[in-house]
Protein backbone atom coordinates (compact mmCIF):
# COMPACT_ATOMS: atom_id res chain seq x y z
CA UNK A 1 0.00 0.00 0.00
CA UNK A 2 1.41 3.55 -0.94
CA UNK A 3 1.90 6.55 1.22
CA UNK A 4 -1.17 8.19 -0.14
CA UNK A 5 -3.39 4.69 0.31
CA UNK A 6 -2.62 4.58 3.83
CA UNK A 7 -2.83 8.13 4.46
CA UNK A 8 -6.16 8.49 2.70
CA UNK A 9 -7.38 4.66 4.63
CA UNK A 10 -6.18 6.19 8.05
CA UNK A 11 -8.18 9.74 7.98
CA UNK A 12 -10.96 7.40 6.75
CA UNK A 13 -10.94 5.13 10.09
CA UNK A 14 -9.86 8.38 11.98
CA UNK A 15 -13.30 9.90 11.20
CA UNK A 16 -15.47 6.68 11.21
CA UNK A 17 -13.68 6.40 14.80
CA UNK A 18 -14.07 9.92 16.57
CA UNK A 19 -17.73 10.07 15.33
CA UNK A 20 -18.54 7.01 16.91
CA UNK A 21 -17.04 7.87 20.11
CA UNK A 22 -18.23 11.22 20.47
CA UNK A 23 -22.61 9.11 19.44
CA UNK A 24 -21.38 6.61 21.68
CA UNK A 25 -20.51 9.20 24.67
CA UNK A 26 -24.18 10.18 24.39
CA UNK A 27 -25.09 6.98 25.97
CA UNK A 28 -25.05 8.24 29.30
CA UNK A 29 -26.73 11.17 29.02
CA UNK A 30 -30.14 9.51 27.38
CA UNK A 31 -29.73 6.92 30.43
CA UNK A 32 -29.62 9.10 33.24
CA UNK A 33 -32.58 11.27 31.54
CA UNK A 34 -34.26 8.46 31.61
CA UNK A 35 -33.93 7.25 35.08
CA UNK A 36 -34.73 10.95 36.14
CA UNK A 37 -37.55 11.66 33.77
CA UNK A 38 -39.14 8.15 34.33
CA UNK A 39 -38.04 6.14 36.76
CA UNK A 40 -37.20 3.44 34.68
CA UNK A 41 -34.99 0.58 36.04
CA UNK A 42 -31.37 -0.29 34.75
CA UNK A 43 -32.23 -3.74 33.16
CA UNK A 44 -35.52 -2.79 31.51
CA UNK A 45 -33.93 0.13 29.92
CA UNK A 46 -31.34 -2.03 28.37
CA UNK A 47 -33.91 -4.56 27.14
CA UNK A 48 -35.89 -1.61 25.69
CA UNK A 49 -32.00 -0.35 24.11
CA UNK A 50 -31.57 -3.79 22.81
CA UNK A 51 -35.39 -4.49 21.52
CA UNK A 52 -35.45 -1.31 19.05
CA UNK A 53 -31.67 -1.78 17.87
CA UNK A 54 -32.64 -5.43 16.89
CA UNK A 55 -34.28 -4.95 13.41
CA UNK A 56 -31.27 -3.07 12.40
CA UNK A 57 -29.32 -5.74 13.22
CA UNK A 58 -30.93 -8.16 11.75
CA UNK A 59 -31.33 -6.63 8.40
CA UNK A 60 -27.75 -6.02 8.59
CA UNK A 61 -26.77 -9.83 9.37
CA UNK A 62 -29.01 -10.82 6.78
CA UNK A 63 -27.59 -8.36 3.60
CA UNK A 64 -23.65 -9.05 5.28
CA UNK A 65 -24.88 -12.87 5.12
CA UNK A 66 -25.94 -12.60 1.46
CA UNK A 67 -22.66 -10.96 0.06
CA UNK A 68 -20.88 -13.89 -2.01
CA UNK A 69 -17.25 -12.30 -0.83
CA UNK A 70 -18.37 -13.33 2.86
CA UNK A 71 -15.61 -15.79 4.22
CA UNK A 72 -17.56 -18.88 5.99
CA UNK A 73 -17.18 -18.73 9.49
CA UNK A 74 -15.70 -21.64 11.79
CA UNK A 75 -17.22 -23.43 14.09
CA UNK A 76 -14.23 -21.28 16.54
CA UNK A 77 -15.02 -17.93 14.85
CA UNK A 78 -18.57 -19.02 15.66
CA UNK A 79 -17.99 -18.95 19.40
CA UNK A 80 -15.85 -15.91 19.58
CA UNK A 81 -17.89 -13.66 18.00
CA UNK A 82 -21.00 -14.79 20.54
CA UNK A 83 -18.41 -14.59 23.82
CA UNK A 84 -17.60 -10.88 22.46
CA UNK A 85 -20.86 -9.98 22.06
CA UNK A 86 -22.16 -11.14 25.48
CA UNK A 87 -18.97 -9.47 26.76
CA UNK A 88 -19.03 -6.26 24.98
CA UNK A 89 -22.44 -5.47 25.17
CA UNK A 90 -24.60 -7.22 27.63
CA UNK A 91 -22.56 -7.54 30.08
CA UNK A 92 -20.50 -4.30 29.81
CA UNK A 93 -23.26 -2.55 29.51
CA UNK A 94 -25.46 -3.97 32.33
CA UNK A 95 -22.77 -3.33 34.32
CA UNK A 96 -22.86 0.62 33.19
CA UNK A 97 -26.54 0.81 33.30
CA UNK A 98 -26.14 -0.16 37.16
CA UNK A 99 -23.38 1.92 37.67
CA UNK A 100 -24.53 5.01 36.12
CA UNK A 101 -28.18 4.43 38.62
CA UNK A 102 -25.66 5.72 41.43
CA UNK A 103 -22.85 8.10 39.69
CA UNK A 104 -22.71 11.16 37.45
CA UNK A 105 -22.29 10.84 34.22
CA UNK A 106 -19.07 12.37 33.77
CA UNK A 107 -17.53 10.37 36.36
CA UNK A 108 -18.82 7.56 34.86
CA UNK A 109 -17.05 8.00 31.27
CA UNK A 110 -14.11 8.93 33.12
CA UNK A 111 -13.94 5.53 34.92
CA UNK A 112 -15.50 3.53 32.38
CA UNK A 113 -12.29 5.08 29.75
CA UNK A 114 -9.73 2.70 31.91
CA UNK A 115 -10.85 0.73 28.61
CA UNK A 116 -8.50 1.29 25.93
CA UNK A 117 -5.57 0.60 28.64
CA UNK A 118 -6.74 -2.40 29.21
CA UNK A 119 -7.20 -3.14 25.41
CA UNK A 120 -3.27 -1.91 24.81
CA UNK A 121 -1.89 -4.38 27.02
CA UNK A 122 -4.03 -7.04 25.99
CA UNK A 123 -2.94 -6.40 22.79
CA UNK A 124 0.88 -6.65 23.46
CA UNK A 125 -0.08 -9.47 25.42
CA UNK A 126 -1.80 -11.80 24.13
CA UNK A 127 -1.44 -10.72 20.35
CA UNK A 128 2.10 -9.40 20.79
CA UNK A 129 1.27 -6.10 18.90
CA UNK A 130 3.96 -3.81 19.55
CA UNK A 131 2.77 -0.23 21.38
CA UNK A 132 5.13 2.92 18.97
CA UNK A 133 6.17 5.74 20.89
CA UNK A 134 3.58 7.84 19.37
CA UNK A 135 1.06 5.89 20.99
CA UNK A 136 2.64 5.78 24.68
CA UNK A 137 3.14 9.80 24.84
CA UNK A 138 -0.91 9.94 23.33
CA UNK A 139 -1.57 7.63 26.38
CA UNK A 140 0.52 9.38 28.48
CA UNK A 141 -1.56 12.73 27.76
CA UNK A 142 -4.82 11.42 27.50
CA UNK A 143 -4.48 9.73 30.85
CA UNK A 144 -2.90 12.63 32.56
CA UNK A 145 -5.80 14.95 31.39
CA UNK A 146 -8.65 11.85 32.29
CA UNK A 147 -6.70 11.77 36.23
CA UNK A 148 -6.90 15.29 36.35
CA UNK A 149 -10.82 15.48 35.66
CA UNK A 150 -11.07 12.44 37.73
CA UNK A 151 -9.85 14.15 40.66
CA UNK A 152 -11.97 17.50 39.87
CA UNK A 153 -15.18 14.99 39.55
CA UNK A 154 -14.39 13.52 43.01
CA UNK A 155 -14.49 16.80 45.13
CA UNK A 156 -18.37 17.79 43.64
CA UNK A 157 -19.60 14.08 44.57
CA UNK A 158 -21.81 13.78 47.68
CA UNK A 159 -20.73 10.45 48.95
CA UNK A 160 -24.02 8.37 49.02
CA UNK A 161 -23.86 4.43 49.71
CA UNK A 162 -24.09 3.46 46.93
CA UNK A 163 -21.38 5.46 45.52
CA UNK A 164 -18.60 2.53 44.95
CA UNK A 165 -20.84 0.28 44.32
CA UNK A 166 -21.94 1.98 41.15
CA UNK A 167 -18.06 3.31 40.52
CA UNK A 168 -17.09 -0.67 41.19
CA UNK A 169 -19.40 -1.33 38.07
CA UNK A 170 -18.47 1.26 35.70
CA UNK A 171 -14.99 -0.46 36.44
CA UNK A 172 -16.16 -3.97 35.08
CA UNK A 173 -17.76 -2.46 32.29
CA UNK A 174 -14.48 -1.15 31.24
CA UNK A 175 -12.84 -4.67 31.86
CA UNK A 176 -15.46 -6.58 30.13
CA UNK A 177 -15.55 -4.38 27.30
CA UNK A 178 -11.48 -4.35 26.73
CA UNK A 179 -11.93 -7.83 25.86
CA UNK A 180 -14.66 -6.94 23.66
CA UNK A 181 -11.99 -4.14 21.85
CA UNK A 182 -9.13 -6.51 21.44
CA UNK A 183 -11.28 -9.39 19.91
CA UNK A 184 -13.07 -7.04 17.45
CA UNK A 185 -9.80 -5.53 16.34
CA UNK A 186 -9.19 -9.41 15.35
CA UNK A 187 -12.68 -10.50 14.48
CA UNK A 188 -13.41 -8.09 11.86
CA UNK A 189 -10.72 -8.64 9.61
CA UNK A 190 -12.45 -12.30 9.39
CA UNK A 191 -15.79 -11.77 9.23
CA UNK A 192 -16.56 -8.40 7.93
CA UNK A 193 -17.57 -4.93 10.10
CA UNK A 194 -20.54 -5.28 9.01
CA UNK A 195 -21.49 -8.92 9.72
CA UNK A 196 -18.90 -9.04 12.90
CA UNK A 197 -20.96 -6.41 14.38
CA UNK A 198 -23.96 -7.36 13.71
CA UNK A 199 -23.50 -10.67 15.18
CA UNK A 200 -21.68 -10.01 17.69
CA UNK A 201 -24.96 -7.43 19.04
CA UNK A 202 -27.64 -10.31 18.15
CA UNK A 203 -25.61 -12.60 20.95
CA UNK A 204 -25.95 -9.35 23.33
CA UNK A 205 -29.39 -9.21 22.81
CA UNK A 206 -30.16 -12.81 23.35
CA UNK A 207 -28.49 -12.57 26.42
CA UNK A 208 -30.11 -9.34 27.68
CA UNK A 209 -33.62 -10.97 26.58
CA UNK A 210 -32.87 -13.87 28.80
CA UNK A 211 -32.12 -11.73 31.47
CA UNK A 212 -35.18 -9.88 31.14
CA UNK A 213 -37.69 -12.71 30.55
CA UNK A 214 -36.01 -14.17 34.03
CA UNK A 215 -36.12 -11.10 36.18
CA UNK A 216 -38.54 -9.10 35.16
CA UNK A 217 -42.30 -9.00 34.18
CA UNK A 218 -43.25 -6.88 31.29
CA UNK A 219 -47.11 -5.68 32.39
CA UNK A 220 -44.87 -4.30 35.43
CA UNK A 221 -43.37 -1.98 33.65
CA UNK A 222 -44.92 1.90 32.92
CA UNK A 223 -44.08 2.08 29.14
CA UNK A 224 -44.60 5.81 28.48
CA UNK A 225 -44.43 7.39 25.49
CA UNK A 226 -41.37 9.52 26.72
CA UNK A 227 -40.12 6.14 27.96
CA UNK A 228 -39.70 5.21 24.73
CA UNK A 229 -38.19 8.10 23.16
CA UNK A 230 -35.28 7.49 25.45
CA UNK A 231 -35.37 4.09 24.31
CA UNK A 232 -35.15 5.05 20.61
CA UNK A 233 -32.44 7.72 21.06
CA UNK A 234 -30.36 4.84 23.38
CA UNK A 235 -30.82 2.05 20.20
CA UNK A 236 -30.11 4.97 17.24
CA UNK A 237 -28.16 7.19 17.98
CA UNK A 238 -26.00 5.71 20.90
CA UNK A 239 -25.83 1.90 19.84
CA UNK A 240 -26.82 0.95 16.01
CA UNK A 241 -24.82 3.90 14.38
CA UNK A 242 -21.96 4.03 16.56
CA UNK A 243 -20.95 0.31 16.64
CA UNK A 244 -21.36 0.35 13.10
CA UNK A 245 -18.71 3.38 13.01
CA UNK A 246 -16.33 1.78 15.45
CA UNK A 247 -15.99 -1.76 13.94
CA UNK A 248 -15.54 -0.13 10.46
CA UNK A 249 -12.67 2.62 11.82
CA UNK A 250 -10.64 -0.50 13.81
CA UNK A 251 -10.81 -2.50 10.35
CA UNK A 252 -8.89 0.53 8.94
CA UNK A 253 -6.43 1.81 11.75
CA UNK A 254 -6.13 -1.14 13.95
CA UNK A 255 -7.92 -1.49 17.62
CA UNK A 256 -5.00 0.31 19.37
CA UNK A 257 -5.09 3.63 17.25
CA UNK A 258 -8.77 2.88 17.89
CA UNK A 259 -9.06 2.70 21.07
CA UNK A 260 -6.96 6.09 22.19
CA UNK A 261 -8.79 7.90 19.60
CA UNK A 262 -11.90 7.40 21.30
CA UNK A 263 -10.30 9.30 24.67
CA UNK A 264 -12.56 12.40 22.75
CA UNK A 265 -15.46 10.35 24.46
CA UNK A 266 -15.14 11.37 28.23
CA UNK A 267 -14.29 14.86 27.01
CA UNK A 268 -17.95 14.58 24.86
CA UNK A 269 -19.60 13.41 27.91
CA UNK A 270 -18.71 15.55 30.78
CA UNK A 271 -19.79 18.60 28.42
CA UNK A 272 -23.07 17.38 27.16
CA UNK A 273 -23.56 16.74 31.04
CA UNK A 274 -22.77 20.24 31.78
CA UNK A 275 -25.22 21.30 28.91
CA UNK A 276 -27.94 18.82 29.78
CA UNK A 277 -27.72 17.39 33.29
CA UNK A 278 -26.19 20.47 34.89
CA UNK A 279 -23.58 18.72 36.03
CA UNK A 280 -20.53 20.66 36.98
CA UNK A 281 -17.37 21.62 34.82
CA UNK A 282 -14.76 22.86 36.70
CA UNK A 283 -11.24 24.22 35.56
CA UNK A 284 -9.59 21.19 36.33
CA UNK A 285 -12.06 19.63 34.08
CA UNK A 286 -10.67 21.49 31.47
CA UNK A 287 -6.78 21.40 32.01
CA UNK A 288 -8.02 17.73 31.60
CA UNK A 289 -10.17 18.07 28.44
CA UNK A 290 -7.16 19.70 26.61
CA UNK A 291 -4.81 17.34 27.18
CA UNK A 292 -7.24 14.63 26.09
CA UNK A 293 -7.53 16.74 23.07
CA UNK A 294 -4.09 17.25 22.45
CA UNK A 295 -3.67 13.12 22.61
CA UNK A 296 -6.39 12.31 20.13
CA UNK A 297 -4.51 14.91 17.67
CA UNK A 298 -1.33 13.22 17.57
CA UNK A 299 -2.81 10.08 17.09
CA UNK A 300 -4.46 12.26 13.43
CA UNK A 301 -0.93 12.88 13.09
CA UNK A 302 -0.21 9.68 12.91
CA UNK A 303 -1.45 8.41 9.70
CA UNK A 304 1.80 8.17 7.71
CA UNK A 305 2.65 5.50 10.31
CA UNK A 306 2.37 1.80 9.23
CA UNK A 307 -0.51 0.28 10.55
CA UNK A 308 -0.77 -2.29 13.39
Amino acid sequence: MNASKRSSLFLTGFLLSIGGAILFSTKAIWVKLAFRNTGVDALTLLSLRMLLALPFYLVAAWFSGKKESALPLSKKDWVWIITLGVLGYYLSSLFDFIGLQYISAGLERLILFLYPTFAVLLNTWIFKSTITKIQLFALGLTYSGIGIAYYAELGTIQHNPQFYFGSFMVFLCAVTYSFYLVGTGKMVVKAGATRYTAYAMLAATAGVFMHFIVQQQWSEVNMSTQLWWYGVALAVIATVIPSFMMSSGMKKIGSNNASIITSIGPVSTIIQATIFLDEPILIEQIMGTALVIIGVVLIGWQNSRPIN
